[in-house]
């Protein structure tokens, strides 16, 4: 089969094309997937970079849509030709590949009314908008809601989702393209973060009170705003360093005098299928309902792996980015 295969640690570049062996059958709790979109996500460019080390050589890619194809031992609520997404947390499946081997427990049986692109684009960054917005301080109506790099893959469904609970909604993002586009999901407000001081933008829309969630996946280049931005009583949920990571402060002083908490988000920590499937389909539920939309900023064919790590590199796409595996990938 051809898989895309990380032989070295490095740029783009060595994301190889290759001709590899099928995978074996399905052990126990699992079932073998024909790909057809995989999702691409930083947390492959970190991977393939080396900052969240794999042992080489490796296929990456932790989300993606395709049909079943076998089924292993004590898997009862899948079969042979069901329509699936997939994800992965901890283990990792290598999506970027004709044929993937997953845990049953991170599969998710795709509606019949939804296309194999929605499947792959939908589960890792929906699932993690999902959780972010409704574990650590879930917006209500007169919020104030910061939320970074607004037109990104999970940016994007947070505008939506903060927006739909009555929030009013103040996006950053880097370019004048990314504002128009983070408008047309919802934002009230757009900030040019290239251009302007952010944190005092935010203060000067909100009259002075501040966001009172910032939902941060950028890290590095805008900690330190956020500890201005944000209101008194107010949180930072951190679910992602795409700029880097942030620097070390000293939060005791921020944290007795402005009773302000901080926060880290990782999907890893979801423990059971239980709960992958009610955050999934509580995605599902949005996306049916209209409220919430995917926005696809690309796809690109599977030997073309390189320039959609360019491209999810500098910044300059918006929405997801997939990869399409199999020829026919609508269906």
């Amino acid at each position: 089969m051809k898989a895309i295969r990380v032989e070295t640690n490095g740029g783009p570049e060595v994301l190889t094309l290759r001709s590899i062996d099928l995978p074996s059958e399905p052990g126990p709790g699992q079932v073998l997937v024909r790909v057809v979109v995989a999702g691409v996500n930083f947390m492959d460019v970190g991977q393939r970079r080396g900052t969240s080390p794999r042992v080489v050589p490796f296929t990456p890619g932790v989300e993606g849509s395709g049909v079943v194809e076998a089924v292993g031992e004590g898997v009862t609520h899948l079969e042979v030709k069901d329509r699936v997404a997939f994800v992965a947390f901890t283990s990792q499946p290598g999506a970027y590949s004709e044929y993937t081997v997953v845990d049953a427990s991170r599969v998710i049986p795709l509606p019949d009314d939804f296309t194999f692109e929605q499947g792959a684009a939908f589960p890792l960054q929906g699932i993690t908008a999902q959780y972010l917005i409704n574990e650590f301080r879930q917006p209500t109506r007169g919020d104030f809601v910061l939320v970074h790099a607004a037109a990104g893959g999970v940016g994007a469904l947070l505008v939506q989702w903060a927006r739909h609970l009555g929030a009013t909604v103040i996006g950053t993002v880097s370019s004048r393209a990314k504002a128009q586009e983070a408008r047309a999901l919802g934002a009230h407000h757009v900030i040019l973060y290239t251009e302007h001081d952010f944190a005092a933008e935010t203060k000067e829309l909100t009259g002075g009170h501040g966001a009172d969630l910032v939902l941060d996946g950028v890290g590095g280049t805008t900690c330190m705003g956020n500890l201005d931005a944000v209101a008194v009583r107010g949180s930072i949920v951190y679910f992602g360093a795409s700029s880097g990571l942030p620097k070390p402060i000293d939060v005791f002083p921020l944290l007795v005098q402005r009773s302000i908490s901080v926060s880290g988000a990782s999907l890893a920590q979801l423990r059971t299928s239980e709960e992958l499937h009610r955050r999934a389909n509580e995605v599902i539920a949005g996306l049916r309902e209209g409220w919430l939309e995917l926005t696809v900023g690309g796809v690109f064919p599977l030997a073309q792996s390189e320039q959609a790590h360019r491209a999810i590199e500098s910044r300059t796409s918006t929405g997801k980015l997939l990869l399409a595996v199999a020829e026919q990938s609508s269906r």
